[in-house]
């Protein structure tokens, strides 16, 4: 009976929820971290290429300022070509996949004041760009970039609330239910067998990552990592099949310490990546002049 009851509530909630999903306007912008990361790493690149169309190839480029979840900030110290700011900066998102609308504001970094701006429909449907072909006085200049999400649809929300509300209380009722028979499930077969998968065990193909006791499994063979060897992996896993630029990598894993040493990452992913090769599917791939892609075939 219970199992008849559960049945029938996960059919009506499924319906419900279907329902209001349906009636929902799709929201294009995501506030995840992944986004705010692929932005990061967009920016980054536009301001390379800024500099390198000046001839500036060895400057340190300054950190991406996350104001909130939509407005990103980087400093140039230098004037550059507005004209061709642009083009690599759309040509950056699409690098990285980023298909939102945004707003662009060059800004005077001693005073907050607007000196250029446009929008992303200034380029992609009118094909032009306001303020082009103006000149820049001397001086640093903040990059400003905020992205639009979609507009929700609240009267249309508002309508259908009763319809998420009761579903997700009909979920939440039969997933307590659910939850209590697997879990009495599982401890019974934990108690027959005297064993339990680790709580902190991230796989990606035949590699089992263990951040608990800082140790991978590769191919059924158990490895002891290090502290920085299982950060830059854990790095690694949370972003696969994703070019990460070295000045990331080596801020996240490394930044505690004070001083980076540049080397010390090659001789890491070295590391990581004898260790890995037992298994064909997952690797440590370089991207020439960017960074690193942990590659995982499906």
């Amino acid at each position: 009976m219970r199992k008849v009851a559960v049945i029938i509530g996960l059919l009506v909630a499924g319906l419900l929820f279907t329902q209001f999903v349906w009636l929902t306007p799709v929201v294009r912008y995501t506030e995840t971290d992944h986004f705010a990361q692929k932005v990061n790493l967009a920016l980054r690149r536009t301001t390379h290429l800024l500099l390198k169309e000046k001839g500036d190839s060895t400057s340190r480029i300054p950190p991406v300022q996350q104001i909130n979840a939509t407005t990103f900030i980087v400093r140039l110290e230098r004037p550059f070509d507005y004209g061709r700011l642009p083009a690599l900066l759309q040509q950056s998102l699409d690098v990285h996949e980023i298909k939102t609308n945004y707003d662009v504001a060059v800004l005077d970094c001693t005073n907050g004041e607007l000196q250029l701006g446009y929008n992303f429909r200034d380029v992609s449907e009118k094909n032009e760009v306001p303020c082009g072909g103006r000149q820049q006085g001397r001086g640093c200049y903040n990059l400003q970039v905020i992205f639009k999400a979609a507009e929700k649809a609240h009267d249309q929300q508002a309508a259908n609330w009763w319809s998420w509300a009761l579903g997700v209380l009909l979920l939440g009722g039969v997933y307590v239910v659910w939850h209590r028979a697997d879990k009495t499930t599982k401890e019974q077969t934990m108690s027959e067998t005297g064993m339990a998968e680790p709580e902190n065990l991230i796989r990606v193909g035949r590699v089992a990552l263990n951040m608990s006791n800082q140790s991978v499994k590769v191919d059924g063979i158990s490895h002891v990592l290090t502290y920085r060897e299982a950060k830059l992996f854990h790095l690694f896993v949370r972003y696969p099949n994703q070019v990460l630029e070295r000045d990331f990598i080596l801020k996240s894993v490394w930044e505690d310490e004070g001083i980076i040493v540049g080397r010390s990452l090659d001789v890491f992913v070295s590391r990581l990546r004898k260790l890995l090769q037992p298994d064909s599917t997952v690797r440590i791939v370089a991207v020439h002049g960017v960074g690193y892609r942990l590659e995982v075939q499906q």
